[in-house]
């Protein structure tokens, strides 16, 4: 591929288009990531502030009383780099996408909390795998620093992808040290950077933080006891990265709207869960996993009409765990008043 392409609502473009999260304006300061040679792009709001990496990721900021709510898509981003020079059909890479995740939770900030996306594709690089997790075998050159792949990385689904689906090859070739180390430094660091950043300041302000990892899985697969997987899985990596009530609260507000949801079962949270999660800090993180076919053709990849009213639900619990944390943080303030 010798230009970089951009799907948009399931339209493919050739050429750099605006992005349909926000518009981009004045540049800001972030030495890091300028050294880096990335271009830095801010917005303006009223009472927000959201910033743009062009072709990494986008940050939308709370546009109401702040809650320490942080939301993060990592798989929706479908803006292909011209660098990637993948072999494999366009049509059958793009299966790999959490499509239209970000739009599940686009009232996110319209209700307190930090909404944040990735704009690059998982099958490009996948922030929710550790920057270890590669296998030297499939590496032209020597990786300077110790490796850890895990099974994911053995079946071709690691930190950089090898298939697209099993038996179809991404590439037609090894690639370079060169090649991933930059796609690290280029999306894998800024996006966690961005991700601590957020969660990091929420911690500060109000002595907690709740983080919701969001994605979608593919549908009819089966679970650990057999049958269908249900509407949602939510992974907190069996109890480790948030505490209990949190799982909970959310699972009851899923069932709540007629959804089935099932807690640990195949999706338990990666890296990013992992990383966020530390409950004795008062750091809770948890993954959701929504089945695709509740809001869209998983062929075409176009919404169907179930999309409006995913939408609202996810809505209404995103608006249910700001109560949630408004409540939590009372009875702290309460307590601390005693």
């Amino acid at each position: 591929m010798n230009a970089r392409l951009e799907i948009r609502r399931g339209l493919l473009t050739n050429g750099r288009s605006p992005t349909r999260h926000g518009r981009i304006g004045r540049e800001v300061d972030l030495p890091a990531l300028e050294r880096k040679g990335m271009s830095v792009t801010a917005t303006n709001e009223p009472d927000s502030m959201s910033f743009e990496i062009p072709g990494v990721l986008w940050r939308r900021d709370p546009r109401a009383p702040e809650v320490p709510l942080v939301f993060d898509s990592p798989h929706s981003g479908s803006e292909y780099p011209e660098d990637f020079r993948f072999c494999c059909s366009l049509d059958v890479l793009r299966t790999a996408e959490d499509a239209y995740v970000d739009e599940l939770y686009l009232a996110a900030p319209e209700l307190g909390a930090t909404l944040i996306g990735a704009v690059f594709p998982r099958s490009y690089l996948d922030p929710n795998r550790a920057a270890d997790d590669l296998d030297t075998m499939h590496i032209d050159g020597t990786w300077p620093t110790p490796l850890s792949p895990s099974h994911r990385t053995r079946a071709g689904l690691g930190l950089v992808r090898r298939v697209a689906r099993p038996g179809i090859p991404i590439y037609d070739r090894k690639l370079t040290a060169a090649e991933v180390m930059a796609r690290v430094e280029r999306c894998h660091a800024p996006y966690h950077r961005v991700l601590d950043e957020a969660c990091d300041r929420a911690h500060r302000k109000f002595g907690t933080v709740w983080h919701v990892n969001c994605h979608s899985m593919p549908s009819q697969r089966s679970g650990k006891k057999g049958g269908r997987c249900a509407d949602f899985v939510l992974g907190d990596r069996d109890g480790t990265t948030c505490a209990p009530e949190f799982t909970d609260f959310v699972a009851a507000v899923l069932r709540g709207r007629g959804y089935t949801v099932r807690i640990n079962e195949m999706y338990k949270g990666v890296e990013i869960v992992k990383r966020q999660g530390r409950p004795a800090a008062n750091r809770h993180s948890l993954q959701i996993e929504v089945d695709r076919a509740l809001y869209m053709d998983q062929k075409t990849l176009e919404k169907t009409r179930g999309f409006g009213r995913l939408q609202a639900d996810i809505t209404f619990m995103i608006e249910a765990l700001k109560g949630f944390a408004s409540g939590r943080l009372e009875e702290r303030t309460c307590a601390a008043a005693e």
